[in-house]
């Protein structure tokens, strides 16, 4: 999928040097395109050759959450939700909508999958070619396999789960670099040297050590998400702790990564190098460009 993505970060360049070339600006609010990127990344992985449906799917999903959002703060009342106000048939239709668009893909899917058709190895293909063989190979057992309804919320998890959280990172990224530019300057020289004037394959993206630190210090210090919560499905023992079944815990990510006992008095500062190295060492990465490791362990 790296050629998908590329192209969708090379768009988004291009359309920013056409409008320093062509217009008298100097600045470009680079959020919005930040936004259509990943959009147009997730799109592309997603439904591969039929990204340009998935985009008006995931705009459609964009409008749902505003208007499900603008809901969420209005005053609660029970059972409102069942009221046919403006803001709830819109929220209906868009539902519907996204609902029968991504039922339609995923049966024309299964329908060139099961004809033999080339698969073209997006999210989509390997969702529904992975259900055709789970239920294929338990044709004797009923429920096996996901229903379309399932492969329908994987894709709306998928969008969800990636899109704003990615833009989010490369934003935060984009301003600390901008204020950091011996970092800016690292990362340059390492992506120089590793790709030259060639476009990026996976072998040299997972040789660039500076800007794997760079990454994880941003999240760090701006985590795409603040907090994690789950349920405990049985009673468990943490040291002195005893949580009993359907306990919901909490983990406080952005507190986590900001707590000096675990980082240091700089803990609030970017510094993607390790207290105890210069970050320079080609093998290995300092502990500090870890730091879900260290959330996890607690």
């Amino acid at each position: 999928m790296l050629p998908a993505f590329y192209q969708s970060c090379s768009d988004m360049i291009s359309k920013w040097e056409k409008m320093v070339s062509t217009e008298d600006c100097s600045e470009i609010d680079v959020w919005p395109y930040l936004i259509n990127m990943t959009r147009d990344v997730i799109s592309r992985a997603a439904f591969g050759s039929s990204f340009e449906q998935g985009r008006r799917i995931f705009e459609l999903l964009d409008d749902q959450l505003d208007l499900a959002m603008k809901d969420v703060q209005s005053v609660y009342i029970p059972g409102w939700r069942f009221v046919s106000t403006k803001t709830n048939r819109q929220l209906k239709l868009k539902h519907n909508d996204i609902k029968r668009s991504l039922r339609e893909m995923v049966k024309r899917r299964e329908k060139a999958i099961k004809a033999g058709e080339v698969s073209n190895e997006d999210l989509l293909d390997i969702l529904v070619e992975s259900n055709i063989r789970e239920i294929e190979a338990n044709a004797n057992r009923k429920n096996m396999g996901m229903s379309i309804d399932d492969v329908i919320e994987e894709c709306k998890l998928f969008y969800f789960a990636g899109q704003e959280t990615t833009s989010s990172l490369l934003v935060w990224t984009m301003i600390l670099l901008a204020r950091y530019l011996d970092w800016q300057t690292k990362a340059r020289e390492e992506v120089l040297q590793v790709f030259g004037d060639n476009k990026p394959d996976a072998d040299g993206l997972n040789r660039l050590k500076v800007v794997t630190m760079i990454l994880h210090e941003v999240l760090r210090l701006y985590p795409s998400v603040n907090s994690l919560s789950g349920s405990v499905p049985k009673e468990i023992k943490l040291r002195e702790l005893l949580l009993p079944a359907g306990t919901e815990v909490s983990v406080p990510i952005l507190q986590i990564h900001h707590d000096k006992e675990l980082w240091g008095d700089d803990a609030h500062e970017f510094k993607p190098e390790s207290e105890n190295g210069d970050g320079n060492d080609s093998e290995t990465l300092p502990v500090r460009a870890f730091p879900h490791l260290c959330s996890f362990s607690l």
